[in-house]
């Protein structure tokens, strides 16, 4: 008598499960107990991430640490969105080093994004929207060849778009709006497209907008820095006294020329004064 197909299945399960533990990657407790470290957690969401727990973040597949994806025994997504979450993000999240997702959303982080993150290699989506963070996007970014999504809409950060975004030629999600970014948008990231979507750009004006100091097609170009209002009036209370001045000076000039006419004799005592008499 055969065995149903399905038993083969379930004996393979079963030996997946009963097999000895892979060994805990270092890099990866490394990775994990450093942003504990970073992070305050009002909520408790992370309360089951424990010391002991950082000591064997992945089986297998399997992770008991809230937000841990696991593949192959190495954590390869971290998803922590909306926990409450304070603190900065530590340079040690790049010893994760098989990470492809890792979204810290909505939570209220703070202080620079960490360049040490373009170790991540694989990383293929990084959503850090809706923080608090600030300074510079580090242009070592453009490290992480196969990044398909950046957000970072709705964070502080200023300085310039980094040319070197536009040469991520998978990136297809890339959101910076509402920051305090400036100068021109990076011409890769904002080029008209070709073919059925001609005269599109890249990303829309959408992924740009809500900072003020940043300009370029999608967005409008640079506009001229205006005059302030206490210019605008100096300009013109100046304007108006020197018009006085030049006014009053006009004056006093005709009072004197004609003043000094009329004490000169006329053209024709002069003229008879000097011809003989007959």
């Amino acid at each position: 008598m055969s065995r149903p197909p399905h038993h083969h299945l379930l004996l393979l399960a079963a030996a997946l499960l009963l097999s000895p533990p892979c060994a805990a990657d270092p890099d990866d407790e490394r990775c994990l107990s450093s942003l504990h470290r970073s992070l305050s957690d009002p909520s408790g969401g992370l309360r089951n991430w424990t010391t002991s727990s950082f000591a064997a973040p992945c089986v297998g597949f399997i992770s008991n640490l809230q937000g841990v994806t696991c593949n192959n025994g190495r954590v390869y997504k971290l998803a922590l969105p909306g926990l409450s979450l304070t603190g900065a993000l530590p340079p040690e999240l790049s010893n994760c080093t098989n990470l492809q997702s890792l979204d810290l959303s909505a939570n209220a982080l703070s202080g620079p994004i960490p360049a040490a993150l373009s170790a991540l290699l694989n990383l293929a989506v990084l959503n850090l929207s809706a923080n608090a963070l600030s300074g510079a996007i580090p242009r070592d970014l453009a490290a992480c060849a196969y990044l398909n999504v950046i957000d970072l809409h709705a964070n502080r950060l200023s300085g310039p778009i980094p040319d070197e975004l536009g040469l991520l030629v998978r990136l297809s999600t890339f959101d910076v709006s509402d920051n305090r970014l400036s100068g021109p948008i990076p011409a890769l990231l904002a080029n008209r497209t070709t073919g059925a979507a001609a005269g599109a750009a890249r990303f829309n004006a959408s992924s740009f907008a809500g900072n003020k100091d940043l300009y370029g097609y999608p967005l409008p170009p640079m506009r001229p820095r205006g005059l302030s209002v206490l210019a605008i009036v100096g300009i013109g209370l100046g304007s108006g006294l020197l018009s006085l001045v030049l006014s009053f000076s006009a004056v006093c000039l005709w009072l004197r020329a004609t003043d000094r006419t009329a004490t000169m004799p006329g053209d024709d005592a002069k003229i008879s004064h000097l011809m003989p008499d007959y």
